[in-house]
């Protein structure tokens, strides 16, 4: 949370003070973001998620006596990409600083981090509401080792993660509430994904979001402020915000001395829903920050930036906009569409082959997304399908010329997911090719109207939608292998032919 802000910023970004009984929540997020890069930020380690601990270090990112730091040039890309995506200011002259502290994951003893000089400043994310959060800054950092407390009496250390590419983006204290904090997270997540800088996997550790909360009445300045960690997801992010906020109203409001919000780090418990006390919130000039006397000062020319402007992607705002333009999608399609780059891409190859993006959505969002064994990695879920663009394109065709009903399709489809087999060859094996003998449709549409002397008059009657009643009977009839739409039409014809 930037210390230049004022109460006046505050107050005209407020919520509806009925929500926290008058009191105005002044919220800020930090999210650090793990760069796609191959090696890490000062040496040249693999990291691979999931490896054997300590296994992916070096006399570098292990602090060994002399060995010195080379900055990775393609992370500096990926950080200046991630900036010019989110619309920041990329600086000319930027230097790293040592952030002191110590801790036994951290193994020099200080992070080499951004202070005074970050790389990125300014920039921001507008909301569906038109309420824009600002950055105030976005700086490069390693990242630091993981700790593991769960081991009795003993503590491990695993460094494979020490030097790891991260940036840190800062908002503004312009978050007025948990469902707003949810959806700029959303929207980083997204715009990161399609500048190609991040997987931004929470479960991996690649997106990780600490929060800073407090609470002031109107017209007053800022209280105390709280730091939230252990956040594992937006949703988490969207509760411990809520209770955050509402155990800080209890507190004030109780007027009880032996009560104080104290400035301080807490945990979130998703569990039991609460947040708990951490430690106390360190400022600025507890870390002793001094600049990183082993490495020059970064100097980003002309033709670097323009280089990673020429390979940012399109926005996804870009692209929802020529989804809706162009392919004629609804702005809830295109948003579902363009939430990862991997699943857009895969439905213009989709869209494309079988030349309707309306039908192509539809399938995706309905059939394939939905079925994804995990949503919070559609990336990595969608490659790893066994239906190709094209295989799904090849059965939408067989729906739209009527060799294959709706429910007969979705029956293929979840076939081709789990055998892999071709869309024609399974409507053959699976016996669903829709009936094409028109006197068989007829015979079943006469049986089903026998005795349904009501649904009869209705429809004499003008109420057609009561012939809904009987395509059932006659889909039974038929196995599923019927078009809905001409049994309509048949039990119409029939009814409308009756004396």
């Amino acid at each position: 949370m930037s210390a230049t802000q004022s109460t006046t910023a505050s107050a005209a970004t407020a919520p509806d003070p009925a929500r926290w009984k008058g009191w105005i929540p002044v919220i800020g997020l930090e999210v650090h973001c793990q760069l796609r890069t191959r090696t890490k930020l000062f040496c040249g380690c693999e990291y691979r998620f999931g490896a054997e601990p300590n296994t992916r270090t070096c006399a570098v990112c292990t602090a060994q006596p002399g060995a010195l730091p080379v900055l990775n040039r393609e992370a500096l890309a990926y950080a200046i990409r991630a900036g010019l995506a989110l619309g920041a200011d990329i600086a000319p002259w930027s230097k790293f600083d040592r952030k002191n502290y110590f801790y036994c994951d951290l193994p020099k003893g200080y992070q080499i981090s951004q202070f005074d000089r970050p790389f990125c400043t300014g920039g921001g994310i507008t909301l569906e509401s038109g309420h824009r959060i600002r950055l105030t800054r976005i700086h490069l950092e390693e990242d630091a080792g993981k700790a593991i407390h769960d081991r009795g009496a003993h503590t491990l250390v695993d460094l494979n993660r020490a030097g790891v590419p991260l940036i840190e983006s800062v908002t503004e204290a312009d978050v007025r509430s948990p469902e707003e904090a949810h959806e700029y997270l959303e929207r980083l997540k997204e715009i990161l994904l399609h500048a190609g800088v991040s997987d931004c996997d929470m479960e991996k550790g690649s997106l990780r979001v600490d929060v800073n909360v407090s609470i002031h009445r109107p017209g007053e300045g800022w209280r105390k402020r709280v730091e939230l960690k252990n956040l594992n997801s937006f949703r988490n992010v969207a509760a411990a915000i809520e209770h955050e906020i509402a155990r800080q109203i209890a507190i004030y409001e109780s007027n009880d001395p032996s009560q104080q919000v104290v400035q301080e780090t807490r945990l979130y418990d998703a569990q039991a829903g609460v947040t708990r006390s951490m430690r106390g919130k360190e400022e600025a000039h507890d870390y002793r920050y001094f600049p990183e006397p082993d490495l020059l000062p970064v100097q980003i020319d002309a033709a670097f930036l323009a280089e990673q402007r020429e390979k940012l992607g399109e926005s996804p705002t870009a692209l929802r906009e020529r989804y809706q333009r162009e392919l004629g999608l609804s702005a809830y399609d295109a948003g579902v569409l363009t939430a990862s780059p991997a699943v857009s891409r895969w439905f213009e190859e989709c869209a494309k082959l079988c030349g309707s993006p309306k039908d192509a959505a539809n399938w995706i969002q309905n059939e394939i997304l939905r079925g994804l064994s995990n949503e919070q990695r559609p990336a990595a879920a969608i490659a790893e399908l066994r239906v190709t663009p094209a295989g799904l394109a090849q059965l939408i065709g067989l729906v739209q010329k009527g060799t294959l009903n709706v429910p007969g399709g979705r029956q293929v489809l979840r076939a081709m997911l789990e055998t892999g087999k071709d869309a024609a060859v399974l409507v053959r094996e699976l016996g669903l090719e829709q009936v094409s003998d028109t006197g068989a449709l007829e015979q079943w549409c006469r049986e089903a109207l026998v005795g349904k002397d009501k649904v009869i008059a209705d429809v004499k009657a003008g109420k057609e939608k009561a012939i809904g009643a009987l395509v059932g009977p006659v889909m039974k009839a038929s196995k599923g292998a019927a078009n809905p739409q001409v049994v309509t039409e048949i039990l119409l014809r029939l009814v409308r032919e009756l004396p």
